[in-house]
């Protein structure tokens, strides 16, 4: 590598590191203060990047929420990983993702941080949009580790009821953990893997796919 392209790499790598400083201090900050709570000063302040310079790597306050929401969902949902075991019939794989699915739910910054996303989301056309996009990412990772599981066309609807129900649920979960101090989250998700073990293995239970109910290893309850 002669200097010119180290000097360019080293740029790339600083900035690189800038932004997900910037992303980092920006959602602790949303998720404190909320979004009107939170500007763009705050955000310099507390990061030590000068204000000029976040306006060079994110036009607004709605740009960095966009790059948030994108490294969670990638960290979250795996999305090739999940695509690759449907692909290879990887039915443990599959399963074991449908786990951390589940599990993810009780990740403590997305505790703080959705409620947020989905108040602004009434106010904000902007983060409506990304509130959209997270669903229909979440959703269809979701449908497609259970057309993994189920594959048969005479699946497909029992495969979509499930995973509105798990969407639901998990919603629910998520809004009386926000209402109800006193509530007691992990036993609810320990509940629904336990419904949700229950019913994948009713889709499984199927004799056409005696390889599916031979390999299937079953969740492990959390708590």
């Amino acid at each position: 590598m002669n200097l010119l392209q180290c000097g360019v790499a080293c740029r790339a790598s600083k900035a690189l590191a800038r932004r997900e400083k910037l992303v980092a201090v920006a959602r602790t900050l949303f998720a404190e203060h909320g979004f009107h709570g939170t500007g763009v000063a705050q955000i310099a302040a507390v990061s030590g990047i000068k204000v000029g310079q976040i306006y060079r790597d994110f036009a607004d306050k709605e740009a960095i929420v966009a790059a948030i929401v994108e490294g969670d969902l990638a960290t979250f949902l795996h999305e090739a990983e999940i695509a690759q075991a449907v692909k290879a019939g990887d039915v443990d794989a599959i399963r074991a993702w449908l786990r951390m699915f589940l599990q993810c739910g009780r990740d403590i910054e997305s505790r703080q941080l959705m409620p947020e996303i989905i108040a602004e989301a009434a106010r904000n056309d902007r983060i409506k949009a990304i509130a959209h996009d997270i669903n229909r990412r979440v959703k269809q990772a979701l449908i497609l580790s259970l057309t993994g599981l189920a594959p048969r066309p005479d699946q497909a609807e029992s495969r979509a009821e499930l995973a509105e129900m798990i969407l639901t649920v998990g919603a629910g979960i998520m809004h009386r953990r926000i209402a109800d101090p006193d509530f007691d989250d992990a036993t609810a998700y320990s509940r629904l893997m336990t419904l949700v073990e229950r019913w994948v293995d009713q889709l499984l239970d199927s004799p056409a796919y005696p390889g599916l109910q031979k390999n299937h290893c079953g969740f492990v309850a959390a708590g």
